[in-house]
């Protein structure tokens, strides 16, 4: 038996089709089971919200097993199902399929979830020497996959005032790389007013989740939406801007409006877990000049009348290229990876050998 209490689970997120693809999951059942909301993950529990406040409870063995095949886990953001055992004790018995998931890879290839159940991802990156038009168009690929929708939010725009020309550089370079398609807001995210630039996404039933690097100004935003000092926020490094990880794990708050917000911390390893279709969908650019290109199977490497070569900035293709290749890595069998490892590996021999006998050595 599912209890829901749609009047206090809409203050933390609940939508209609949530509560129906819960209703799915508790279907035929006799334990009495509550629908809540992840708001944090930790190794041994997670914190379970009920619209008025926050529990900690345990997965149950079976569901954990279960997330582990699947090749996923609990995320901040997801629904899920829990009881009560004799002592008064959380268990979670069951996660509610999350309408969307964000997902990065691990060097070595492994999934690791971000978030669930959001539906605007604000891509936060400073106007100081955070800017990375690479890093955002990272940022970007992992949200398309998601099927989240992006806004970029450009940060520190009180420090950028000190140096106009160096600020409308960056502007005007991410205007050039940047899809049309998605917003863009510059702000002093320690200004109280700039919440309400935030309006017409933070409200009643939206969830809202931050991405970007250390020392973007995340904890800082979310202080600002929230309107108090809930997340502790930190200085910067001089020479690189970089953040010292003051946020170091993902946490669901409540905003004045009626929508939540999810800080994340930096991700060390932004690898978005996307194929090649996907990809290619998040370069849209890169995909509507390659039907232009002289050659059907054109690279965009060095083959002649490339049409992506000749309309997409550089760095932007290299960019792709990048990508392109981790996907193909990210695709390969367990077998196929170690086939590739022995031939960068003969291949490495190869060019020590003729180096060696080229300097006369031994």
């Amino acid at each position: 038996m599912l209890h829901i209490d749609l009047d206090r689970l809409q203050r933390v997120g609940l939508t209609p089709a949530l509560a129906d693809r819960a209703r799915a999951c508790a279907e035929g059942g006799e334990q009495r089971l509550d629908l809540l909301r992840v708001c944090s993950v930790h190794r041994e529990t997670v914190q379970l919200h009920d619209g008025l406040g926050e529990g900690a409870a345990r997965q149950v063995p079976r569901l954990a097993r279960q997330l582990l095949e699947g090749g996923t886990m609990l995320a901040v953001g997801d629904w899920v199902l829990a009881s009560r055992d004799a002592s008064g004790a959380r268990w979670v018995q069951q996660r509610v399929p999350p309408l969307s998931h964000i997902v990065r890879r691990d060097g070595d290839g492994s999934r690791h979830p971000v978030v669930s159940n959001v539906d605007w991802a604000l891509l936060v990156m400073g106007l100081d020497d955070d800017f990375n038009l690479r890093r955002l168009e990272r940022y970007l690929t992992l949200v398309y996959a998601s099927g989240v929708a992006p806004i970029v939010v450009l940060t520190k725009a009180d420090i950028a005032a000190a140096d106009p020309e160096r600020r409308d550089e960056r502007l005007a370079a991410l205007g050039k790389r940047l899809p049309g398609a998605v917003p863009t807001l510059t702000v002093d995210a320690t200004d109280p007013a700039s919440a309400g630039r935030f309006a017409h996404v933070a409200c009643g039933g939206q969830t809202l989740v931050l991405l970007g690097s250390s020392g973007a100004g995340k904890s800082t935003l979310t202080n600002t939406l929230i309107g108090n000092a809930v997340q502790d926020t930190g200085a910067v490094r001089e020479h690189d801007s970089r953040g010292m990880h003051t946020t170091t794990a993902r946490s669901l708050h409540l905003l004045p409006g009626g929508a939540c917000v999810i800080d994340t911390p930096g991700l060390r390893t932004l690898r978005p877990d996307v194929d090649e279709a996907t990809l290619a969908a998040s370069f849209g650019d890169v995909e509507s000049l390659a039907g232009q290109c002289r050659f059907r199977d054109c690279t965009h490497g060095d083959e002649p009348g490339c049409a992506v070569r000749e309309g997409v900035d550089p760095d932007r293709l290299r960019n792709f290229h990048k990508l392109l290749r981790e996907t193909r890595r990210d695709s390969l069998t367990w077998v196929e990876r170690r086939q590739q490892l022995s031939a960068w590996k003969s291949r490495g021999k190869d060019t020590r050998m003729r180096m060696k006998m080229k300097r006369g050595d031994g």
